[in-house]
């Protein structure tokens, strides 16, 4: 039974009211496994989540507490939680019971100093400490890098401590709530609490078909790859050496969700290879990720082992390739280093179109910002001024191409509760989908869009999008967007935007002005970046804005100066 419902079949979100609540989350994640994912797991695990589902109350409660917790280590008397309505003994004998939880689990000298305090510690070592010469008033630290050698082995805690000790528990069945947290989230990054201790009714969600197609994992080889490559990534942020990860690294698939994790993992192993001094290493690992950020970090280290000729082919292979503008300015950079080290024609340089600019001095206002006395100062009624950032833009966007944004492609959404696609920063996020792109833009040209967007907005009120900020997107600001911003400017900035979502999401300029009774040839707006006294241009803000001037977008910088002894009221 690979699964049950369609993903608009929506499970239930906890109120936190209840102080169970995040047993009701957890029951969620769980249920919604078994309904969707169950052919991915084995007999034995779904007989395991099902155990769970028929665990007591308190039993099921105290079970997740424990998930949630970091590690997999407790003491029994440390775990309490009133809200379960009875003893924790009474629970965690179930638990026992059940062989969710070792009673007896054995502990290493590092586990049991993590566990008990150095009040209870110091009785227990003081004779060996005094044999070995050392004070029992040691810290705890010192303490146990004192004893290691005399204690390599894990024992029970009563041989440890004695029986008279605070017993530890062990929960038995972690890796499985690991897999199935994965089969959830499409990641192990977000912890158990980013979900279950979260009030999820307090935002609505995008409907999105969910089918057996639209899943990330078809097979459960695909999720042990997954994890496989996860480790890889912990023993990489443990300090394991780059050239003892590398053999471990998983072979391609063909599971185009998977090779980008893949490409994320060999991108990170390329760097801790350079930083180890392994650069052949490091050349093949960022040779092999097709990540975006591994072309320049290759090209880069190409130059500082002096192999100049492998990087200007390469270099100039890259050049062909559609680049977002930070790649592109990068790529220049180094093209125009390497030419002049092999003796072959410098790259043209682009001069940059010249931003306008103009300066206001102002009355530095008592309160509010720089933004809004500018906003202030320019306002006028027949040519209304907002504050819109980079809300406006994205918000257009994703007004137009929201059904694009929530298409079900195979490893978007994992689960009903996503405010976006899991792969909206993957470079392939496009390609994937570009049909339903191009059908998006095809509406600015036939003029189709300003209806659509306005439905959409009437329709999506206040469902999650990564794109639209409601509070900032009012009908207003909405309507006069559409009225003055020409078809063929959203489309030149619409297509910017999607070369790079991470990167161009951001840098729009501060402010908008329309101007909704021009009838000429003249602009029937102009965004207007604000910069106060000693505040000076992003990087991703000039790359806006050069944009803006390369493509007759009407856009400029107001720099502020303020009145000398004068405040505004």
């Amino acid at each position: 039974m690979a699964f049950q419902s369609p993903m608009d079949i929506r499970p239930g979100t906890a109120d936190l009211e209840n102080p169970l609540y995040y047993l009701e989350n957890m029951e969620t994640v769980v249920g919604w496994v078994l309904s969707h994912h169950a052919d991915l797991l084995t007999t034995e695990e779904q007989d395991r989540l099902r155990a769970f589902q028929a665990l007591s109350l308190p039993a099921r409660a105290l079970l997740t507490r424990m998930v949630m917790r970091t590690g997999e280590l407790f003491r029994a008397d440390k775990l309490r939680y009133p809200e379960l309505g009875v003893p924790e003994s009474e629970a965690l004998e179930e638990l026992v019971a059940g062989c969710w939880l070792d009673a007896e689990p054995l502990l290493t000298l590092d586990q049991l100093f993590r566990l008990y305090t150095l009040g209870e510690l110091r009785p227990v070592f003081a004779a060996a400490l005094q044999e070995a010469g050392w004070p029992k008033t040691l810290p705890k630290g010192q303490m146990l890098e004192v004893l290691q050698q005399s204690f390599p082995d894990a024992l029970p805690l009563a041989d440890w401590l004695g029986m008279d000790m605070p017993p530890v528990v062990c929960i038995n069945h972690m890796a499985l709530f690991d897999r199935v947290r994965l089969m959830f989230f499409g990641n192990l990054r977000q912890s158990w609490s980013d979900f279950v201790l979260v009030e999820l009714g307090h935002q609505r969600y995008e409907p999105v078909t969910f089918t057996p197609d639209s899943r990330a994992f078809q097979h459960r080889w695909e999720v042990d790859l997954y994890l496989t490559m996860h480790q890889c990534r912990a023993w990489l942020d443990e300090g394991v050496p780059a050239r003892e990860v590398w053999p471990e690294v998983p072979a391609p698939s063909d599971n185009a969700w998977l090779t980008g994790r893949r490409d994320r993992l060999l991108l990170e192993l390329g760097r801790q290879a350079e930083r180890q001094g392994e650069r052949e290493l490091a050349l093949q690992a960022l040779g092999t990720s097709g990540h975006r950020e591994a072309r320049l970090k290759q090209l880069r280290l190409l130059e500082r082992m002096k192999r100049h000729g492998e990087a200007w082919a390469l270099a100039s292979q890259w050049q062909t390739q559609q680049l977002s503008d930070a790649e592109a300015q990068g790529l220049a950079r180094i093209l125009k280093r390497l030419a002049a080290k092999l003796g072959e024609p410098s790259p043209p340089s682009l001069t940059p179109p010249s931003i306008r600019e103009f300066i206001l001095t102002l009355p530095k206002p008592a309160l509010g910002s720089v933004e809004f006395a500018v906003q202030h100062h320019l306002w006028r009624d027949e040519s209304p001024v907002f504050y819109v950032e980079n809300t406006l833009i994205n918000g257009l966007f994703g007004l137009l191409c929201w059904p694009t944004v929530f298409a079900p492609v195979p490893g978007a959404f994992f689960h009903p509760f996503h405010v976006a696609p899991a792969d909206l920063t993957r470079e392939d996020f496009v390609a994937r989908r570009q049909a339903s792109f191009d059908r998006c833009f095809a509406s600015l040209h036939d003029g189709s869009y300003r209806e659509r967007i306005l439905e959409t907005y009437e329709a999506k009120q206040g469902i999650a999008n990564p794109f639209v900020i409601w509070p900032v997107v009012t009908e207003e600001v909405l309507n006069l967007a559409l009225d003055c911003i020409a078809p063929a400017d959203l489309e030149h900035m619409f297509r910017r935007l999607l070369l790079n979502i991470r990167e161009h999401r951001s840098g729009f300029p501060d402010l908008i002005r329309f101007h909704p009774g021009n009838t000429g040839p003249d602009r029937q707006y102009e965004m207007i970046e604000v910069k106060g006294p000693g505040d000076r241009l992003q990087d991703h803000q000039i790359r806006w804005l050069e944009f803006f001037a390369a493509e007759g977008i009407p856009a400029s910088v107001c720099y502020v100066r303020w009145q000398e002894n004068e405040v505004a009221g």
